[in-house]
């Protein structure tokens, strides 16, 4: 008895339901790894290293915001030409400019989100420390923390996005760079 082949609109979507279930997978993962480290972290931590903490969280999901908005903008002609000068993280770039959708979901969507929710958590523990310390328990003070967090992240990632498209190559030349590093 022959076995049936798989279409080509087949195997396009069992590829898709894999990609879903290792971004579920990994966005799991990271949640818990970076949720614990921000826990670990927090507890204990003065009000300084609480905000650099929030400050650290908002500004990873703005740079992965801009390197996966980026990835999708940049024109590979330059990596190119940069991979056959044998330049370091040319390479890195190309295959970051082939996997444009997936490096963009993960990038854009599970690091950033992921980053955005444990912004939120950190911006609650602030919160409740600032109100342990100022004896407040307004709604509004805390109302207006969270406003601000989510303020400085949208504000972020939207000029963020601007330079991505702007100077999608820069950015992805030292992403590209960046993992170089670790291809050796």
């Amino acid at each position: 008895m022959k076995k049936k082949q798989k279409t080509k609109g087949e195997k396009k979507a069992s590829g898709q339901y894999r990609w879903a279930a290792t971004v579920f997978l990994l966005a799991v993962a990271l949640s818990a790894v970076l949720s614990l480290a921000s826990e670990t972290m927090l507890a204990g931590a003065g009000m300084a290293a609480a905000l650099l903490i929030l400050a650290l969280f908002i500004g990873v999901g703005i740079l992965f915001d801009i390197v996966g908005v980026a990835v999708t903008a940049a024109d590979p002609k330059p990596f190119h030409a940069m991979a056959s000068h044998k330049e370091k993280g040319a390479k890195e770039a190309l295959m970051l400019l082939r996997n444009a959708s997936r490096v963009s979901s993960v990038c854009n969507d599970v690091v950033g989100d992921i980053c955005g929710i444990v912004s939120g958590a950190t911006g609650a523990v602030i919160v409740t420390q600032l109100q342990k310390v100022l004896s407040l328990r307004s709604v509004l003070f805390s109302v207006g923390v969270t406003a601000l967090i989510s303020g400085l992240t949208i504000g972020g990632k939207a000029l963020g996005k601007t330079v991505a498209i702007k100077k999608s190559t820069k950015v992805v030349y030292w992403a590209g760079r960046f993992l170089h590093l670790f291809h050796r």
